[in-house]
């Protein structure tokens, strides 16, 4: 029960802090649409699993005790924050008769973009990782890890989904409908800005 508690308190905090996650649904939820943040942060919660497989098939450990591969994993992941946020930064003004209309994402593209955005997060490797080396006992049954793992990603996805809901309110959305692009490029340059620090990070250490 200690485990258990431990596990969902740490988990509800590190989800709810600001991070790429954060920065990526609200930006889709905003511009885009209520659809497209959800499915987002489902995209994140699947991104999840990628860091809880490696972890419960024993890659965490050599993860956690390589410079070499974990410097590399931040490097990715940074790579990736910057080219998104570069991407946004790009945005140009729409014309009045456009800004009623909603920029082109499938749902897969939204899905893809949470799944990567998460998959390549090392703020998420860093939390799992921990969580299952230090807090969750080595004889803890798989199974019970697996639960870990699914509460971990349930737990993204229900915060993500309610951001998304906010963020993607009617009344929110018009309001910041006719800034679109200049909100773009605020997250472009919050995207890049977290990528910098990962990538400075990674070289420095």
């Amino acid at each position: 029960m200690t485990e258990l508690l431990a596990v969902m308190t740490i988990t509800i905090l590190a989800v709810v802090s600001p991070g790429p996650d954060f920065a990526m649904v609200t930006r889709n939820s905003m511009l885009l649409s209520r659809r497209a943040g959800v499915l987002t942060a489902l995209g994140i919660a699947a991104g999840v699993w990628v860091h809880v497989t490696y972890t419960l098939l024993g890659v965490g450990l050599l993860i956690r005790q390589s410079l070499l591969l974990f410097t590399m994993l931040k490097l990715v992941g940074a790579a990736y924050l910057i080219w998104l946020g570069i991407r946004m930064l790009r945005a140009k003004p729409a014309q009045a008769a456009a800004l009623t209309e909603r920029p082109a994402l499938s749902d897969l593209g939204a899905l893809r973009m949470g799944f990567l955005t998460n998959a390549l997060n090392p703020k998420t490797t860093i939390f799992v990782v921990s969580l299952f080396m230090q807090v969750v006992q080595p004889t803890t049954a798989l199974p019970a890890q697996m639960a870990y793992g699914a509460f971990i990603s349930a737990a993204h996805l229900i915060w993500f989904a309610i951001v998304a809901l906010f963020f993607s309110s009617a009344t929110v959305r018009l309001r910041l409908l006719a800034l679109r692009h200049w909100i773009d490029r605020a997250f472009g340059a919050l995207l890049v800005g977290f990528g910098a620090l990962l990538a400075t990070a990674s070289v420095t250490r």
